[in-house]
């Protein structure tokens, strides 16, 4: 199957903050989340700030572009929410430094604490 096939849907499940990713309707990957705080915007008021916390897909499905698809329908709907996402997952920060597009959604870095050396 192909990641870019017409029956990958991605979905928020706010009730278990994740998103998700069905394949035909299974559930093949998710996308957890916690809303972080919020924080002052340009305009009046405060705008949720989410972070995007851990990445996953499951291994019969894994090497085949779904993570990157998921990723990019969870940043379409952060977009349409007016959130901005503190990328925690490793993942995700990788998809948006090789996406530009999505650089609005993500709240800059110097908003965002130091990431720890391993």
């Amino acid at each position: 199957m192909l990641a870019n096939s017409p029956s990958a849907e991605v979905s928020n499940n706010a009730d278990q903050n994740r998103f998700e990713l069905r394949l035909n309707g299974d559930l093949v990957g998710i996308l957890a989340y916690y809303e972080f705080d919020s924080a002052p915007s340009r305009r009046p008021g405060r705008v949720t700030v989410v972070s995007f916390m851990h990445t996953v897909i499951t291994e019969d499905f894994g090497h085949r572009g779904l993570a990157s698809v998921m990723v990019r329908g969870a940043l379409d709907q952060a977009r349409r929410y007016g959130w901005k996402v503190r990328p925690v997952c490793s993942y995700v920060q990788r998809f948006v430094g090789e996406h530009p597009e999505y650089r609005d959604v993500v709240l800059p870095s110097e908003d965002r604490p130091e990431r720890i050396a391993r």
